[in-house]
């Protein structure tokens, strides 16, 4: 190659270099300026970090529980101790009969119920088991944590030579066969019902706003609160094909029983698709692209899944993780779902949830209509 020829060669590739640092510059600026992005970017790696490194935890702890000590002695009082001080469990309530206390599993109260019986000093002498575990097997993880109680030994209140092979009895209640798909699958309505939900209504109007839509609409008798129901409206139709396929496919393939009327899911259903569709909303006037509202939906999305009890128990989760919890519509829908579907409850039974959810798609409606009308003034 001569001279010129490199000379020629070197200079190309030097303009090549200096226009791909004009574009790099550009990126960059147009980058620092977007703050929905770049604080996405610093935002989810840093809330993965905590999720998962302080937040998620397997060792469950504090299980909510009830006692029904029908002895009345001072060795029940004593027994009862002794399996607080596991730490376990959580003693919340106290029932004089089991019926009542089999009431409070249903309806989601607690997730056991130590019942200790008449005959308990009689037991104690013939060195039978002392009592029985009335556990909610519907979570697995849940109930496993309740079944490691079962064999706890009780040596420094009950001499027992030789001791017996298990010290409660165990009845699980709802899933005796402690099958995960049976855990799982109503769980996953919430988590694929979050994410299209949230990101089909708040792609939904970005999308007007960049097609130049909003613009037409301003001229039209159309309200603020009248455009919001009327785009949430098509997509709670979808909402509903989903739950359809997800608990089909779950019952005919999977096997999970639908112990709770079809009714009682269709209108919880329906108020966590409202509530859902109602935060892509909130989104919506927030976002100004459809990557951003794509990206603020991947910022609920991830806490939506960790910390709902999808897929970690809620009662191992640290106080502060417990408090973004319960902000989340996924976290009231998973347990209404699964008390439905899994323990035959109704909304009556599970009246805390499905308030939760009305009043978030109430308050969501009219934040996102409010900040609907001030973007287009």
């Amino acid at each position: 190659m001569r001279v010129e020829e490199k000379v020629t060669f070197l200079r190309a590739c030097v303009m090549s270099l200096l226009r791909m640092k004009a574009i790099m510059s550009k990126e960059i600026r147009q980058l620092s300026r977007d703050r929905i992005t770049f604080g996405m970017v610093v935002m989810i790696p840093l809330i993965q970090l905590l999720l998962f490194g302080y937040a998620i935890n397997t060792d469950v702890r504090n299980i909510p529980i009830a006692i029904v000590d029908q002895s009345e002695s001072a060795l029940g009082r004593m027994i009862t101790e002794s399996v607080k001080a596991t730490q376990v469990v959580h003693v919340i309530h106290r029932y004089p009969t089991v019926a009542e206390a089999e009431e409070a599993i249903n309806q989601g109260l607690v997730r056991g119920v130590l019942v200790l019986p008449k005959d308990l000093t009689q037991r104690v002498a013939q060195q039978r088991t002392v009592g029985q575990w009335l556990v909610d097997g519907s979570d697995t993880m849940v109930s496993t944590a309740l079944l490691q109680l079962q064999t706890m030994p009780l040596r420094e209140l009950v001499n027992y030579q030789p001791p017996p092979p298990k010290t409660f009895e165990v009845a699980l209640f709802f899933n005796p066969e402690r099958r995960s798909a049976v855990n799982i699958v109503p769980g996953l309505l919430g988590v694929i019902l979050t994410m299209t939900m949230i990101l089909f209504t708040s792609a939904a109007i970005v999308r007007e706003r960049e097609r130049g839509n909003l613009e037409l609409l301003i001229t039209t008798p159309v309200h603020s609160l009248e455009l919001m129901i009327a785009k949430i409206i098509p997509y709670i139709f979808v909402g509903l094909i989903q739950v359809t396929i997800i608990l089909g496919l779950g019952h005919f393939i999977f096997d999970v029983p639908i112990n709770g009327p079809l009714s009682q899911i269709l209108l919880g259903t329906l108020l966590f698709i409202a509530a859902s569709l109602t935060l892509g909303l909130m989104i919506s006037t927030v976002a100004q692209t459809q990557l951003q509202a794509m990206q603020m939906t991947v910022f609920i999305l991830l806490p939506s899944i960790l910390l709902s009890g999808f897929i970690f128990p809620y009662e191992a989760m640290p106080i502060p993780a417990q408090w973004i919890s319960e902000a989340l519509p996924a976290t009231h829908f998973i347990r209404l779902i699964r008390g439905i579907i899994l323990r035959g409850a109704d909304l009556a039974d599970l009246w805390r949830d499905a308030v939760w959810l009305v009043g978030f798609t109430v308050i969501g409606l009219i934040v996102a209509s409010l900040r609907f009308k001030k973007s287009l003034d």
